[in-house]
Parts: C-alpha cells; structure tokens; sequence
C-alpha cells in the first residue's frame, strides 16, 4: 500500500509541475483536470472518498467550465 501511495504522490507532484509549465490557456484547463483526477485517486488511495467526490465535482466539471466560459468571453471581446 505504501509503494501505491508513493507511486500516486510521485504522480500528483508530476501533475502540478506540468500544470506550472502549461503556457496556453485551453491546454492549461485540460492538464488542470487531469491533475485533478490525479488528486482524486490519491485521496481515493488515502481513503478519504468524501474529499474525493467533492474534488471529483468541483476540479473536473466545475472549474474546468468556469475557466472555458471565461476564455470564450475573454476572447470574444478581442
């Protein structure tokens, strides 16, 4: 269990870094939610699923929409 928590983290660490270095702002909401997904299966592995569901909702559906409507209405005015 120990080696499936350190693999996940490891994981997760990877995620941010790569959420950090994303320039353009479509793909920076893509690896946003995948990074998130990655959080949801550490909580998973940590066993907090009701964390995992409330960042299930909010990190993959929720954020990721705001930023798109913001994005779209930001570019529209251009």
């Amino acid at each position: 269990m120990v080696a499936l928590q350190a693999t996940i983290m490891i994981l997760v660490a990877l995620g941010a870094l790569a959420v950090v270095l994303t320039n353009d702002l479509v793909r920076l909401v893509i690896v946003s939610s995948a990074y998130t997904l990655l959080l949801v299966v550490l909580f998973v592995v940590l066993q907090a699923p009701d964390v995992a569901l409330s960042m299930l909702v909010v990190g993959t559906i929720g954020y990721p929409l705001v930023l798109f409507v913001a994005i779209r209405r930001d570019r529209a005015d251009e």
